[in-house]
């Protein structure tokens, strides 16, 4: 499931390319199907890491990447290890919301980024995320759960203040909103819910499947719907 549109991020060969809370690596594989690539998948929690290793492995048998290299490794959002400006893209999507003191990430995220290149975030977006606060105290108070519900101008405004300029936004995974609400109404770590696994079936599908259909409903839907607000950055 890919939140960045890396259209936007103007990726070069011998670029480096630091996706940061990869998770399981979903993006950390896009960067690595980019022509000539250098990048690192980084995340707080090592068994995601292990995950994505395997996922890298198994792109790497299809002979699907075209990167020079990949690394992976733990870390900390708020102290990254890398010199100032060793990134030419940076990607940091779905991870803010979990951090205490997020603006020390943001100029984490910033002081790594070479002038003149591409920082990209994706929060939840605030009325979808609102509706998963309103229907469920488990998730938000869940271990590494989100801390916060961000509104697009005051974030916009906030990152914009270490250094970058917001050129670029767009909301996506509309049709990953009701799933959540759905799973909120029901409890969220309840694994007997016939509509939620059917819906979780859905959304595999249109994962694996990818067919055009589900494709043109979220487009459509996003602009309304969407679950994700992506945002795009120029560092100045």
């Amino acid at each position: 499931m890919i939140t960045i549109d890396f259209r936007k991020l103007d990726i070069l060969p011998e670029d480096r390319i630091l996706d940061i809370g990869c998770g399981e690596g979903r993006h950390t594989i896009k960067a690595c199907q980019q022509n000539g690539t250098i990048c690192i998948g980084a995340d707080f929690i090592f068994k995601n890491l292990i995950e994505t290793k395997k996922k890298i492995e198994f792109h790497q048998a299809l002979n699907d990447l075209s990167c020079k290299s990949v690394d992976l490794s733990c870390m900390d959002v708020t102290k990254l290890p890398f010199k100032n400006r060793s990134f030419d893209s940076v990607i940091c999507s779905e991870v803010l919301e979990h951090i205490l003191d997020d603006a020390r990430a943001i100029s984490e995220l910033v002081r790594i980024l070479k002038s003149k290149k591409i920082l990209a975030v994706s929060v939840p977006r605030f009325w979808p995320e609102k509706i998963c606060w309103l229907l469920s105290d488990e998730y938000f108070n869940a271990n590494m759960g989100h801390l916060r519900i961000y509104k697009k101008k005051s974030l916009i405004k906030t990152i914009e203040s270490f250094g970058v300029k917001h050129y670029a936004s767009h909301y996506a995974h509309s049709i990953h909103a009701p799933f959540w609400w759905l799973k909120c109404f029901v409890g969220p770590d309840r694994t007997d819910s016939k509509p939620v696994n059917l819906y979780h079936r859905l959304l595999v599908w249109d994962l694996m499947k990818k067919p055009k259909i589900t494709a043109i409903i979220d487009k459509l839907l996003n602009p309304v719907l969407g679950k994700s607000l992506v945002l795009y950055f120029k560092k100045l």
